[in-house]
């Protein structure tokens, strides 16, 4: 994934949008498309309404390499790793990973559900994949994010919000934590909720 050369990202992105796009699809162009198979239509004519904020690596303890990317395309080897036997039969996806170098990867257009909340609720309504967007950053509770993740993290919502008014209410992001406290524990105690919404807030100028 974010190990590929950038001539294969940029090739991968021209295919990817080519075989993707259909009249209703959002693809963030700043992000290298790789269309995962763990994605369905929102129901009831569902638009965004929350930012869910995940963490994940893959395998633990490690960064960087393709896995996280063949776990959102039912492609991990589950001879690979140790770890990989327990995941592998795992069908999950996120809207977009970004990685430790701020470069981006999208699985699903943000008009559809992707599958990355699981058993979940937010003031008080539960299935938040129904009307959620799950952004992965590679990271883990025990590492501080990077400055380019930070960067690509506020674009991507820039962006999101000008699509998805809703996205710009107060409490529109949370962590995948906040949805399902005690089941979850991402993006982690390292993941700096002030640098979000100072960076938010320099980008729309208030």
């Amino acid at each position: 994934m974010h190990g590929f050369p950038e001539a294969t990202r940029r090739s991968r992105t021209r295919e990817a949008m080519g075989a993707a796009a259909g009249a209703d699809a959002l693809w963030w162009p700043d992000a290298s498309i790789c269309p995962s198979p763990n994605q369905d239509a929102r129901p009831n004519g569902l638009e965004p309404e929350l930012i869910v904020i995940h963490a994940i690596r893959l395998p633990p303890g490690q960064f960087g390499g393709r896995f996280i990317e063949q776990l959102f395309t039912n492609s991990l080897n589950p001879l690979e790793h140790p770890f990989f036997e327990e995941i592998a039969d795992l069908r999950v996806s996120a809207h977009a990973l970004i990685g430790r170098d701020g470069l981006a990867t999208q699985f699903v257009s943000f008009d559809r559900r992707a599958w990355h909340a699981g058993a979940s609720c937010w003031n008080g309504r539960e299935r938040c994949n129904d009307f959620s967007i799950g952004i992965e950053l590679e990271g883990c509770d025990e590492r501080a994010f990077t400055d380019e993740q930070y960067s690509a993290l506020v674009r991507l919502i820039r962006w999101l919000r000008e699509r998805f008014p809703r996205l710009a209410a107060e409490d529109a992001i949370a962590g995948h934590s906040d949805i399902a406290p005690g089941r979850k524990t991402d993006p982690g105690p390292h993941f700096n909720w002030h640098r979000l919404w100072a960076g938010l807030a320099e980008e729309s100028g208030t």
